[in-house]
């Protein structure tokens, strides 16, 4: 119900607002659409554009020039205010899949000196979302700052299964520390520099598991991961939207765990386990 009357409001405004979505806020933010939630992610955007405060550039990708020929008039009245629609590829469609959302942008900037923001088009976020991201990132400028963690498990010499891994219930700092994608995160400039370094590799080991891939170069570059709250913060999925298709594949066809077993390391999973265990204890 409250979703629902978000979205009348985000409606409403979209029609009406003519205020620049952009502000004076230090970082960019970047997401990504494709099919048909291409119709609703003008939603999400503005729950964003009515924030606190406001990103100095707000970026939707879409996986080809074609797409953004078709964009439905509410991204366009976005556009209008200052959303960059951009195409992941222009020699047909993109294949980057969900690194789309910040991977596009990664490799189009030189040298980066301004943290990225990732959202996710199905999500509707609260006034203060951004506030609270760019708040951290300033306390803690080479973490990254997520709204929900998870904490990796390991069993044995392995990590556990996705779907086992409990949620962080403080800030702390810990290699096990696994920031979830979907409620928004920021990455520090030196965390853009290692991803425009590592390329493309993600689409042989996880095509389809783009925090699974950050945190692996995360924990291989030593850039460190931290909740900003207490507690793991989820979000308000956009009615209609059918939100949770990735990961419910993701999770439920255990794609997840298989990335997680191409990429991780004997050493990666001994970090982890130590990490795990002494969260155990406190």
């Amino acid at each position: 119900m409250r979703a629902a009357c978000a979205l009348a409001y985000l409606r409403g405004r979209n029609l009406l607002a003519r205020g620049p979505l952009t502000g004076s806020a230090g970082v960019v933010v970047s997401l990504t659409s494709h099919g048909d939630r291409i119709r609703t992610v003008a939603f999400g955007i503005e729950s964003i554009a009515r924030g606190t405060v406001r990103p100095e550039r707000l970026i939707l990708w879409l996986d080809s020039p074609e797409d953004i020929q078709g964009c439905p008039a509410s991204l366009r009245r976005l556009e209008r205010r200052g959303l960059e629609i951009r195409a992941a590829s222009n020699d047909g469609p993109s294949t980057f899949g969900p690194h789309t959302k910040y991977y596009p942008y990664v490799s189009s900037v030189p040298r980066h000196t301004v943290p990225l923001v990732t959202a996710d088009d199905d999500i509707l976020y609260p006034p203060t979302w951004l506030a609270l991201l760019v708040d951290a990132g300033e306390r803690h400028p080479d973490t990254v700052s997520a709204h929900w963690v998870s904490i990796m498990g390991t069993a044995g010499d392995t990590v556990a299964g996705y779907a086992t891994w409990a949620r962080a219930r403080d800030t702390a700092v810990r290699a096990a520390n696994f920031a979830v994608g979907v409620s928004g995160v920021l990455y520090p400039p030196a965390m853009l520099e290692e991803l425009r370094l590592r390329g493309e590799g993600f689409l042989q080991s996880c095509p389809r598991a783009d925090d699974i891939w950050l945190k692996w170069v995360a924990q291989r570059a030593g850039i460190p991961v931290r909740q900003i709250g207490p507690v793991p913060r989820h979000f308000p999925i956009i009615p209609g939207s059918q939100g949770q298709a990735l990961m419910r594949t993701n999770v439920g066809e255990n794609h997840n765990d298989h990335c997680i077993r191409g990429l991780f390391s004997a050493g990666d999973v001994a970090a982890l386990g130590a990490s795990a265990a002494s969260h155990q204890l406190n």
